[in-house]
């Protein structure tokens, strides 16, 4: 693998003057403008016969501004600039690159180097506006340095709103964002920011990669029909994947959609179909890490979540496959080389220009070193998710009792993570408050989330159960789970809503495509008890810095107890999961083993204070001290 890599960047470097220049390419393709007011463009469309730019500035005459052909399927074009100076295409005007089709078709087509696209509101389609306003923005801070301790906070811009619209970047910015910042959370990842025609996509189902999203529309368009030019010779050619696609007799590359996923794909139908991947493609890898790279340097983004990588990283693109961990599942012919090495090259070009970026890694398969450094042989991802996290705690809530949870099975999932790899942990992400899914809350608390939140109503049984272990499961895989946590929005106060999207299924409803965050404002509502603890847990985590601390010393998994005791930067951990029995005078392990000195400790958070909607049967005026008294294997210990 490391070879492949090598080599492939060797090329970039003798073919295109090295990875700086070769990432750099989404100021000369597409549309640009010099600073004399000359437009440049320049497009790829191999199976062209022929490509013209048409536009408010020549009257659409689609014949008027014909591209020249160069080599490898390339194809641009200059316009000089207007009269004094002015540019040649203004502003703000629209713009359609003509194709040509072999068969004398004429096709209108958005660049998918396109950095700005509308839909006016009696469209159906978008429109590619030239962006290139008098004054460009000018970034007033330097990008932040790389942080110790990560602690995510998932997000969408349109939905973060409690109205049922599609909320604004100015909400986020002057509603939102202060909200992030008091929670304790210091990174922040915004989904769907790439321009998506289909809202309801989240964002997955990507249209223009280059223009930034205005939050999505419900229509079709953009980049799926921009070089539908079908030849009998490999082109590049962009399609639906539909059940059979036998009859067609060439080679293609397009995008596959899998699961929300968008693939480049190259399909053989001779005589009957195969998949490949099309990373090794040398336009492909010119258009992905040349669009890494616009989101970096524009727009100032500090690192990418690499989404489903599973889908890339096997032939088998991970269907009807499963993974139990053996390494003939990660090394053979059925790992798809090609898309690794653009992953690889992908982390190498960003932390070699922008080395305070960081990038996370969605991979179910369990691929090995995918977070170690390229040297290794590793894939070069900073951070990957811990994904079998979430899944293990809608187990245990859906299957099991609480009398029948399994200490040392929580405390196995927690830490199973390959060494010296960073783990993002989390207890639910955007997946689980999609609608056909439950977040936790739900599933904990169901309809009475709706009717017994009230505090001027009785506390039942129901509602107390679900808020403490609400806290208790955050916590813990907050602690125990990685070395980075995310959480996605809305889900730290146990949003009492799932989250669907406006669809011809729901009659185009805006109405749970929303955040209700002034649940958590009003003091009558036990949705600020879950809010407050998810603050002070990431305030805690702020001072002490266990996330970035080695991983926890676990001391205990004590299955009739039901307790859960580990240490982890300097602080000691404990849970009581058991549904109805409290202890006092429990012995718990200490770490250090020195015989002179005594250390004392006091209650930093607990899930049964007052202000989390607990008990208060703790009092945190008591000290706690260590002393000589041997107990699961260590020489000290202390009473709680």
């Amino acid at each position: 693998r490391y070879s492949l890599f090598y080599n492939r960047l060797k090329n970039i470097e003798e073919s295109e003057g090295g990875l700086d220049k070769f990432s750099k390419c989404y100021k000369t393709f597409g549309v640009n403008q010099f600073v004399d007011g000359g437009i440049y463009c320049k497009e790829w469309a191999p199976g062209a016969e022929a490509v013209f730019l048409a536009g408010d500035f020549n009257g659409w005459n689609p014949f008027s501004h014909p591209y020249k052909k160069m080599e490898y399927g390339k194809w641009e074009l200059f316009i000089p600039p207007g009269q004094d100076g002015y540019p040649s295409v203004p502003h703000g005007s629209k713009l359609k690159v003509v194709i040509r089709a072999q068969n004398g078709e004429l096709l209108y087509r958005i660049s998918p180097w396109a950095r700005y696209v509308v839909r006016d509101e009696d469209k159906v389609n978008y429109d590619w506006v030239h962006w290139n306003p008098p004054q460009s923005y000018i970034h007033k801070h330097p990008s932040p340095k790389r942080l110790k301790s990560l602690r995510i906070y998932e997000s969408h811009v349109g939905i973060a709103s409690p109205e049922g619209k599609v909320a604004s970047y100015k909400n986020f910015t002057y509603n939102v964002l202060p909200r992030i910042k008091d929670l304790g959370y210091n990174c922040v990842q915004l989904m769907a920011i790439m321009e998506h025609a289909y809202y309801a996509s989240f964002g997955y189902q990507v249209t223009s990669f280059f223009a930034a999203s205005r939050i999505g529309y419900s229509v079709t368009s953009g980049f799926y029909q921009l070089y539908s030019v079908s030849t009998t010779s490999p082109s590049f050619h962009v399609i639906p994947l539909t059940p059979d696609l036998r009859h067609l007799s060439y080679e293609e590359v397009f995008w596959r959609k899998e699961g929300g996923d968008i693939c480049f794909i190259k399909m053989e139908f001779i005589p009957s179909y195969k998949i490949y991947s099309c990373y090794f493609s040398w336009e492909v890898l010119r258009f992905l890490l040349s669009n890494l790279r616009m989101w970096i340097e524009d727009y100032r983004f500090d690192g990418f979540r690499f989404d489903g990588i599973t889908s890339m990283l096997y032939h088998h693109h991970g269907i009807g496959t499963g993974f139990s961990g053996d390494y003939n599942e990660y090394f053979g012919l059925h790992v798809d080389e090609d898309a690794l090495c653009y992953l690889m090259l992908a982390n190498h070009m960003i932390n070699f220009l922008h080395p305070e970026c960081i990038t996370i890694a969605e991979d179910v398969s369990g691929m090995p070193a995918l977070c170690r450094p390229i040297a290794e042989g590793g894939v070069g991802f900073d951070y990957r998710l811990a994904m079998a996290i979430p899944d293990k705690w809608i187990q245990i809530i859906k299957e099991l009792k609480d009398e029948d949870w399994n200490m040392g099975n929580i405390v196995h999932t927690l830490t199973n993570r390959r060494y010296e790899e960073k783990y993002i942990a989390y207890a639910e992400s955007h997946d689980q408050a999609l609608v056909g899914d439950k977040t936790l809350a739900f599933r904990l608390m169901d309809a009475e989330m709706y009717t017994n939140m009230s505090v001027l109503s009785p506390l039942t049984p129901v509602i107390d159960r679900g808020i403490q272990l609400h806290k208790m499961i955050r916590l813990i895989t907050h602690a125990l789970g990685g070395e980075s946590y995310l959480n996605f929005m809305g889900n730290e106060f146990g949003h009492p809503e799932w989250l669907d999207f406006p669809r011809r299924g729901n009659n185009e409803s805006y109405h749970y495509a929303r955040r209700q965050f002034n649940l958590t404002e009003d003091h009558l509502l036990r949705y600020r008890f879950l809010n407050t603890f998810d603050r002070d847990m990431n305030k805690s985590e702020e001072r002490f810095g266990w996330l970035a601390s080695p991983p926890a010393f676990v001391s205990e998994k004590h299955e009739s107890n039901k307790v859960i005791a580990f240490e982890r930067a300097g602080l000691i951990f404990i849970f009581n999961f058991h549904p109805h029995q409290s202890y006092v005078d429990y012995r718990v392990v200490i770490w250090h083993s020195s015989l002179i000195v005594i250390f004392k400790y006091k209650i930093l958070l607990d899930s049964d204070a007052a202000e989390y909607g607990g008990h208060q049967r703790l009092d945190h005026s008591a000290e706690y001290f260590s002393e000589e008294y041997p107990h699961n294997d260590r020489p000290n210990s202390l009473m709680v």
